[in-house]
């Protein structure tokens, strides 16, 4: 059995304060609210359902741990962006058919240096939820 794939998943409270402080300036209660990290999957195995079955895995954990709310952050990015791999195929209807909304008013900004870059730069990163913990 080889991995195809990888989720991660976790209470704010032990997630760093980068990714807490737009729930805290919203006015979130934090010890209510799950994070879910990174998400990645090989693109052979993409559109056979893995990705539903993660978000399902992840909200049965949110279940289990009595967590109200359910959040991950996506890179804000344009439609043109030269990175975008070929095929690209944005996931917000797919996230959405999850029953997560977008949140403008929750954003992060972190630091990374991309392909291409010689130093890091800053990237904003916008916040989308499930459930209520306000």
């Amino acid at each position: 059995m080889m991995a195809v794939g990888a989720t991660t998943c976790l209470p704010m409270l032990d997630e760093g304060p980068e990714f807490q402080a737009a729930f805290v300036k919203a006015g979130y209660d934090l010890p209510t609210i799950c994070y879910f990290g990174e998400s990645i999957l090989l693109p052979q195995y993409r559109g056979q359902g893995i990705g539903k079955e993660f978000f399902k895995r992840r909200e049965a954990h949110v279940q289990a741990l009595g967590l109200k709310l359910s959040t991950f952050c996506a890179v804000d990015r344009p439609a043109d962006h030269p990175l975008r791999p070929p095929g690209h195929r944005p996931l917000d209807d797919f996230w959405h058919s999850q029953g997560y909304t977008k949140r403008p008013e929750l954003q992060a900004t972190f630091e990374w240096k991309e392909i291409g870059e010689e130093i890091e730069s800053a990237k904003m990163l916008t916040f989308w939820t499930r459930g209520h913990a306000v």
